[in-house]
């Protein structure tokens, strides 16, 4: 999985965005608000992967019960499924 082609992380005030660009702005309208986590995540995806991969790389930077990543990577995930941002 991967999300679409166009949307890029942007920090803005000392906030991380996530913007439709190009052709993804035609169909989705509006930005992401993320935190820290969230922006990790968003840019893991940038490139196929998987949930695993990005819990891993979580419990790689984060100090954090990896129970607790996996269900947030899931419903994170999940969320941008639902808004028709990720691919796969």
């Amino acid at each position: 999985m991967r999300v679409k082609s166009g949307f890029v992380v942007r920090e803005v005030g000392g906030k991380k965005y996530a913007v439709a660009t190009g052709e993804a702005a035609r169909s989705f309208k509006g930005m992401l608000s993320l935190n820290d986590v969230g922006a990790t995540i968003f840019k893991l995806l940038q490139h196929d992967t998987t949930e695993e991969a990005i819990v891993n790389a979580i419990l790689d930077e984060y100090d954090a019960d990896s129970e607790i990543v996996k269900a947030d990577v899931a419903n994170f995930v999940n969320q941008l499924r639902g808004i028709d941002v990720i691919v796969g």
